[in-house]
């Protein structure tokens, strides 16, 4: 049962139901109390009513605060690549609270993100995170969303196709030179990409004591995919290892992560290869397993993808190169 008091010039509600928590709020007219009050006991009636005290007191600003605290750890790099998107996201919805945030909020957002020509794959990649803060909210911090996940009905950036760059002729050999010119590892670390379709993180993580040098297996404990994996080794790749010096640390590469990729851009540019991306050796690598004719269960036990449909993005074969299969 609802009841109105008048608190000088506002007008204070009180609901109290048997088996739920009094709700009390202050509005500026009466017919706002009611109007409230009407909306609170008909979702008591129907079992549908969710306390909104805690979403009401906190700012979406304040959890996703709290998510990179107690999740960006756990991330590769302390989650730096998603530090911005989760920037974005504080600066554009940051003062809502988790009360008044609804799905209209995040299509607004994904609609000006879009204007301002950032990228659908960015895009989706922070409605991403902001559906996993959401969630955060209600399944571990037992934040209830009365209006549920504002990113449920909005509907995702359409991604563009995919990228299909594979070396073209002569471009292995340019670029292979033009890494032996530069000096360092970035050469043999290009050279072992193309043989292990690995991603650049993987590689640069790679321990002496993951290797099993007898069986030509590299094990591979952490992931893009949280899943880890072994990986055969071919001859050449195990030629590339050995040729290397062991370092005290017990990693193989003398690399970071981004060093690899400086090194990358500038390797292309000395070469005059354009358009050519360090993840692109993946494609390259990959598309190159089929037409060894390997078959779709071998490439993604060497790739690590989860499902064909992932493994299928990454493999752009050349039709002139399935001339010959087709006789």
């Amino acid at each position: 049962m609802a009841t109105f008091q008048k608190r000088g010039k506002a007008w204070q509600c009180q609901i109290r139901r048997k088996g739920f928590p009094p709700q009390s709020r202050t509005f500026t007219t009466k017919l706002d109390a009611q109007t409230w009050a009407r909306q609170i006991e008909s979702e008591i009636d129907r079992g549908v009513f969710i306390l909104r005290t805690s979403a009401e007191k906190t700012l979406l600003r304040e959890v996703l605060e709290r998510y990179k605290n107690e999740n960006f750890p756990r991330l590769a790099r302390g989650g730096k690549s998603q530090m911005a998107n989760l920037r974005h996201l504080d600066e554009h919805l940051g003062h809502l609270s988790l009360a008044a945030l609804d799905s209209s909020h995040v299509a607004q957002y994904r609609d000006k993100r879009s204007q301002d020509g950032v990228s659908s794959q960015t895009i989706k990649h922070e409605l991403g995170l902001l559906n996993r803060v959401l969630k955060a909210c209600q399944i571990d911090w037992n934040i209830p969303l009365p209006r549920g996940l504002a990113t449920a009905l909005v509907r995702k950036p359409s991604l563009p196709l995919g990228r299909d760059r594979r070396l073209q002729p002569g471009e292995e050999s340019k670029l292979l030179k033009s890494a032996s010119e530069y000096g360092g590892q970035i050469g043999l670390i290009i050279q072992f990409s193309l043989e292990t379709a690995m991603r650049r993180g993987e590689i640069e993580k790679m321990r002496w004591d993951h290797l099993d040098f007898k069986k030509h297996v590299l094990a591979v404990p952490e992931t893009k995919t949280k899943t880890p994996r072994k990986l055969p080794l071919s001859k050449a790749a195990i030629a590339i290892l050995t040729a290397l010096p062991r370092r005290i640390d017990g990693k193989v590469w003398d690399m970071a992560l981004d060093s690899i990729t400086g090194a990358f851009v500038r390797v292309c540019a000395r070469a005059g290869i354009q358009d050519l991306r360090f993840h692109d050796l993946r494609h390259e690598a990959t598309s190159r397993f089929f037409e060894k004719n390997l078959n779709m269960m071998q490439v993604a036990a060497i790739t690590g993808h989860k499902t064909l449909s992932m493994l299928k993005r990454y493999t752009h074969l050349r039709a002139e190169d399935l001339v010959e299969a087709l006789g």
